[in-house]
Parts: structure tokens; sequence; C-alpha cells
């Protein structure tokens, strides 16, 4: 069965009803049904609660709670690399921005501007960058983490579609990271700006940061975009993050991309598509590839 076949189903399935109901779901707090319902989640995706600060399964009063549950302090140590993997998950695309294109998969590409929500001079930053889309699959941990330290300057929430991100549905879908709904988080860095995006998807019932809270719902029509300057009187308020700390959060699995404007980007020589990779290991250097870790 060929992709585009494979994911015809999701273009009939009501895609936002369906979010709406598992968003619903996973925040309520139904004690022994609520326990139930992770003890199952866990044993169907072999879900490693060893590594979670919180084991107990019995404990979390929502699914929510479970599904964006802390890790240990130490589980997840920081190479020595310029930019880290800012999540766990599996390595979907990556590599040069062929000046405005991004690839999604074989045969599918996407634009810069399409990814930042229609914003052509945010986009042209990136023309000719590099990029990298990894995607979270249920088991994995779904806190997003920093890949270097930066200064958020605008946050853009993208009204979209809501398919699903898996694999299948990234080589049957066209433009599928830029068509669903969509947080695009910007920030400047010691090598200036990037992009650091949370694509939503079926059954994601929103997306966090840590400075904002859940961005949507609401989910709207119309894009909404939040600026954060820096003040000279208040330069205290500005919103700084240093590399690895935690920036937001799905509730409900989905991807991230994150784009880098033009320069010496190298990426880990072990990275591929299709890699497991873990939050915290070597994702690229500049000027030379980082070591593995």
């Amino acid at each position: 069965m060929s992709d585009r076949f494979a994911v015809l189903p999701q273009y009939l399935l009501p895609k936002q009803a369906l979010t709406q109901f598992a968003g619903l779901v996973a925040s309520r707090k139904r004690g022994r049904v609520t326990t139930e319902i992770i003890r199952r989640f866990v044993a169907k995706y072999q879900v490693n609660m060893d590594e979670a600060l919180n084991a107990d399964i019995a404990s979390y009063l929502s699914f929510n709670d479970f599904f964006t549950r802390a890790l240990k302090p130490g589980a997840r140590p920081l190479a020595s690399a310029e930019l880290i993997c800012p999540v766990d998950g599996a390595i979907s695309q990556f590599g040069p921005i062929e000046h405005d294109q991004i690839v999604q998969a074989k045969g599918h590409k996407y634009s810069t501007t399409a990814m930042v929500g229609g914003d052509q001079a945010l986009a042209a930053q990136y023309h000719d960058g590099s990029f990298a889309t990894i995607y979270l699959s249920p088991k994995d941990y779904h806190r997003i983490h920093m890949p270097c330290d930066g200064r958020l300057t605008r946050m853009i929430y993208v009204p979209g579609d809501l398919f699903s991100v898996n694999p299948v549905t990234a080589r049957g879908v066209p433009g599928l990271f830029a068509r669903n709904e969509r947080v695009v988080c910007v920030f400047e860095s010691a090598r200036g700006p990037f992009v650091l995006a949370l694509v939503g998807a079926t059954i994601v019932g929103s997306m966090a940061t840590v400075w904002h809270g859940v961005v949507n719902p609401p989910r709207g029509k119309v894009v909404r975009e939040w600026l954060y300057p820096v003040s000279s009187n208040k330069p205290e308020d500005a919103i700084f993050l240093k590399q690895g700390d935690e920036m937001g959060r799905f509730l409900l699995g989905s991807t991230v991309v994150m784009l880098f404007p033009k320069g010496p980007l190298r990426f880990n020589p072990d990275w591929a598509p299709g890699r497991a990779v873990r939050l915290g290991e070597a994702m690229a250097g500049y000027g030379v590839s980082p070591a593995s870790s």
C-alpha cells in the first residue's frame, strides 16, 4: 500500500473533535481508571519508568501528569557540544535548507515561510541554512529542552490541521509540518537566531512553554504572536534559557523542527534519518562535527 493511500482516511477523520476529546480525557482525574489507563499504556509502549523522577504509576492524578513526567536528575547527561539534541525521539530528516526549501521526506519539501506562519522576513534569515526534524513517539519523554543557550524574542502560534506526524504520514501528506498546527519559538543565541518549533498532531491535546504555559487551546483560525523585547530599564525581565533547560512540552506526542541560519554548521556524523536519539546527545557543531556521545 502506498503512503499516500495509507493516509487517505486522515483527510476524512474529524481530527479537531478527536483531539479535543483526547485532551479532555487526558486531563481528567479519575483515580483507578486513570491508573489503569497509564498501566496499559506503559505496558503497550514499553515505557521505561525506572528513569522517571516519580516511578509510581498510581500516584499520577491524570494521564497528562504521567505523559509529561520529569526525569531523574542525571538521566540525560549533556554532551560537550555547541548544539545538543533537545528531545528524545527519532530523526525524521536533517541537513541543509535549499534556499528556502526544507526536506520533509523523499519527494516532499516545504518552505521556511510556510513553516514560520507566513513571515517572509523571518523566514529569509534561514535561507540556505540548516534544519533538523525529530519525531516523538508515544513512548518517548515529552518535554523539550534547549539545544543551546538562547534568549527568547518571539513566539508565534500558527493554526492548522492536525494530521498524524508519524513517518508514514510524513511521506504521504505534502507540506505536513507546515500545514499542521504549531508553536514557533524564535531565540537569539551567540551564533545568531534560531527557531525551535513545536508541531501539533492528531490527539495532541495541547502544547505549552515554560514562560507562557498552555498555548493551545484555545485553538483559533488566525496567527497569534507574542514579542519579548529586552528593556533597558528591566534587562532582568529577558527570558534567557541555558542549554539543556526545559523550554516546553507536548501533552501527547508530536514533532519538533529546528531552523538555523546559514553558517558552518556540521551535524553529528552518527546521525541518519530514522535513528533514535536522546535528549542531551551531541547534535551539531560549528566548523567541525561534534564527537558522538
